[in-house]
């Protein structure tokens, strides 16, 4: 049976996710499901999917930003929130490492909560500690949307949705976020939002 994405609410999402042992790793089980979490974050189309958002409580999450989904942004936009191409890759038991105190400001948007958008503020500049699929030591430093990716995969590995850190007047529809605030300056706090 095909996994599915798990939808907001679903209590899955709001877990504490468990290590996965070495043998767990290179077990069959974990490399088919690592392939059908690539399949499902591709189909949806997402940069990255967290294993409890297929309903596993597991601290796995795979992460890709592919250039055909870079394509639909300027390069002024681009440039704004420091996004490039990152291959595919898994996280597996990933620990922050350390963080920037410098904050950035920017839309997030979410597979388990479709059809929404909000400001989250997150440290620019992060260095994640991980296991890759083959169960050997990573160390990423990442930077901007990268690091961005990376925080909102690890928030679900730990229970935690964009929600819990966004910019609560800035909740609103894609369809709003489109007619309303596309191409304008992103909110830096709650009291730049318009009332």
């Amino acid at each position: 049976m095909r996994l599915k994405i798990m939808q907001t609410g679903e209590p899955v999402l709001r877990e504490e996710a468990r290590l996965l042992t070495p043998q767990e790793i290179l077990s069959e089980e974990t490399q088919r499901l690592i392939h059908e979490m690539r399949d499902i974050m591709h189909d949806a189309p997402g940069v990255g999917l967290a294993a409890p958002q297929v309903g596993l409580p597991l601290q796995l999450a795979v992460i890709e930003d592919r250039e055909d989904l870079l394509k639909a942004f300027s390069a002024d936009d681009l440039a704004e929130r420091e996004r490039r191409p990152v291959p595919f890759h898994v996280i597996i038991n990933p620990v922050i490492a350390y963080s920037s105190d410098e904050m950035k400001n920017f839309y997030e948007g979410c597979l388990s909560l479709p059809g929404f958008s909000a400001v989250v503020p997150r440290t620019r500049t992060i260095r994640v500690k991980y296991l890759d699929e083959r169960g050997e030591a990573q160390f990423i430093q990442a930077s901007g949307w990268y690091a961005r990716i990376l925080q909102h995969e690890i928030d679900h590995l730990h229970g935690a949705l964009y929600i819990d850190r966004m910019l609560t007047r800035t909740f609103t529809t894609l369809d709003n976020w489109t007619r309303l605030h596309k191409g304008k300056p992103v909110p830096q706090s709650q009291s730049d939002v318009p009332k």
